[in-house]
């Protein structure tokens, strides 16, 4: 009888599981390890991700707030925090742009104009690395958007923000990976971006097995070491969609040069 697999447990911002980069590198981790492991992912806000984390609910954390990261390690929650990938957040809305922010170069003016015109914009209002960003961005603009009747906050993981954003005609902000897997379902273009500001960073960190004996350290430092190699980093370099790499490797920056044209 075959020998049981052991769970690995991710808990991770749903925009990696959106974009669809788990259904590539998940089970080309799962082939190439030396353990006998399956993969459990947890996908939820980076805030709710880091909460389930530090209650030694899962394994690794694969999620995209530096500030949120960098205070679970301090407070001892997480070990081998190690940079994976990035992309840039955008800010999307319909083709007809109401607010007039296609040519704009700061991304918080471009939020002012929104709030300026009254134009719909759709928050994902779940305390995600996503939800995080654009607060900032408001605070940036000196605007509080909470309460107006232009301003609606979803609740919901990016995909399912995109497709309320689409129904409503309304502007928000995504991440490029899922932005790009879910382009062909809506009608929303990208009317912003490349402002420095909206670089959005992705990390893998190991659950401290100090503070959580139980959890499974070695496999989770196996897919660390995993993602973060020549092999994962290739992968993560090759996953476009339309052409588009939705993501770029941190870890091996220099696999961009090996990737697929």
């Amino acid at each position: 009888m075959p020998k049981e697999k052991t769970k690995l447990a991710i808990a991770s911002t749903t925009s990696i599981q959106n974009s669809g980069l788990f259904d590539i590198l998940i089970p080309a981790y799962e082939k190439s390890t030396k353990y006998n492991v399956k993969v459990e992912v947890i996908a939820v806000g980076t805030g709710k991700a880091i909460r389930i984390a530090k209650k030694g609910e899962a394994d690794l954390l694969f999620v995209h707030d530096p500030f949120r990261e960098e205070k679970f390690v301090v407070e001892g929650y997480g070990v081998n925090r190690r940079m994976v990938m990035h992309n840039e957040f955008l800010i999307v809305g319909p083709d007809n742009d109401p607010a007039g922010i296609k040519g704009l170069k700061i991304a918080s003016e471009a939020f002012a104009e929104i709030a300026e015109t009254g134009s719909p914009f759709v928050s994902r209002g779940d305390d995600s690395g996503t939800n995080i960003k654009e607060l900032d961005l408001w605070d940036d603009a000196g605007i509080n958007p909470k309460g107006k009747g232009w301003y609606f906050e979803a609740g919901v993981k990016m995909g399912d923000t995109l497709l309320m954003a689409n129904q409503k005609r309304a502007y928000t902000l995504s991440d490029m990976g899922t932005f790009l897997n879910y382009e062909q379902k809506i009608d929303l273009k990208i009317l912003f971006q490349d402002d420095s500001i909206l670089k959005n960073r992705y990390s893998v960190i190991a659950i401290n097995p100090d503070k959580f004996p139980m959890i499974k350290y070695r496999e989770a430092m196996d897919f660390i070491a995993f993602v973060t190699s020549p092999e994962g980093q290739l992968l993560i370099a090759n996953y476009k969609k339309h052409g588009i790499n939705l993501f770029y490797p941190d870890a091996v920056p220099s696999v961009m040069n090996n990737r697929k044209k």
